[in-house]
């Protein structure tokens, strides 16, 4: 089973928007209901949620405004209020405004090789699974000759990625006790920003530092000999390179030691520390040039080891529930994914989809 995929043909970001909303209509109110329903379980009502969709709206607006419009587009396409595309593209700002915790989440490795090959990259994304439609493969041209195609979910601007100035994202969730109710740029924007506009780390950077957020995020940005993992938070942003083998891998705990000092996840998901040190000691698999060779080496599952590939403890309530609804490897050369729908234990060769 495959993700449902569309392709933009127009530049203007209000036309696109609209394009995309028109296409996926169904979609994207599902997926707004989705996280209306994740938000009211974790204990927030709909009237605060329409007031963070507007604070959303507006932080956009001031630092991305091409994209502010490409939400409103979405929102005339979808038949939708503006401010209820925001909500789903500020969902982890919301997350953070709500405090919500739990375990779960997504686990990255990135290989540069030492030969000059091409990066070799796997992440597993982990999310509620009561969303489990929500995703989708969109490809865009934001400036002429510039291709971006992404994971993303329907209404999200961007997630996981690639474009063809030859880089790449992964895009994992972090918990700093900085992150604050403020609703400050939304993360997704920043990614779809980078993946608009950078061809380097350090462009990816500098885009991720003009940014004021409100809630903490890790993009890792991958270049054909660059890799570094851009830890985001309310308390600054921190740049954790590639180390001397090439191998840079991330879970959901920051790595910059002043970060980490105020980390969440050391308390509400302990397991990442363990889901760490699991990549560690598979890089020998991870380093493979095979894609699924590379997702076998992140399976474990829990309970005795970390759960890299988790499914869903259907005893829990919604907001307390994970299953891995993808593995992404990306291929800068060709500018494209590879996705498989599901967790590590049940990629094989076919079941690759080409993005």
């Amino acid at each position: 089973m495959t993700f449902p995929t569309f392709v933009s043909t127009e530049q203007d970001p209000r036309a696109r928007g609209k394009e995309l909303g028109a296409a996926r209509r169904a979609a994207v109110a599902a997926n707004f209901a989705g996280y209306a329903e994740l938000f009211a379980a974790a204990g927030a009502g709909a009237s605060r949620v329409r007031a963070w969709g507007e604070r959303a709206l507006d932080s956009s607006a001031a630092w991305a405004p091409r994209l502010a419009e490409e939400i409103a587009g979405i929102a005339s396409g979808a038949g939708l209020e503006p401010w209820q595309v925001a909500v789903v593209n500020a969902r982890t700002e919301i997350l953070a405004a709500v405090d919500a915790g739990g375990e779960g989440e997504c686990s990255t490795s990135v290989v540069l090789p030492g030969d000059g090959s091409a990066p070799r990259t796997v992440q597993t994304w982990d999310w509620h699974d009561h969303l489990r439609d929500a995703p989708m493969l969109w490809e865009l041209e934001p400036f002429a000759g510039h291709v971006v195609r992404t994971f993303t979910e329907a209404g999200a601007l961007a997630k996981i990625g690639v474009n063809t100035a030859g880089l790449g994202i992964h895009f994992n969730l972090l918990r700093h006790r900085s992150d604050h109710a403020g609703i400050g740029v939304p993360v997704h924007l920043i990614a779809r920003r980078i993946l608009d506009e950078a061809a380097t780390v350090e462009e990816a950077a500098a885009l991720a530092r003009s940014a004021t957020v409100s809630a903490s995020t890790v993009i890792t940005v991958v270049t054909a000999r660059a890799a570094a993992s851009i830890e985001m938070s309310p308390a600054g942003v921190a740049v954790v390179p590639s180390g001397p083998d090439g191998v840079l891998q991330h879970c959901n705990h920051f790595l910059d030691a002043a970060l980490a000092e105020e980390e969440r996840h050391s308390r509400d998901r302990p397991t990442t520390y363990e889901r760490l040190r699991h990549l560690s000691a598979h890089v020998a698999g991870l380093s493979a040039a095979d894609p699924t060779a590379r997702a076998r080496a992140m399976l474990s599952h829990a309970p005795g080891h970390a759960p890299v590939c988790a499914h869903p403890d259907l005893t829990q309530p919604i907001h307390q529930r994970w299953e891995t609804l993808a593995t992404i490897a990306l291929d800068l050369p060709a500018a494209r994914l590879r996705v498989h729908r599901g967790g590590p234990c049940r990629v094989a060769e076919e079941t690759w989809q080409l993005f």
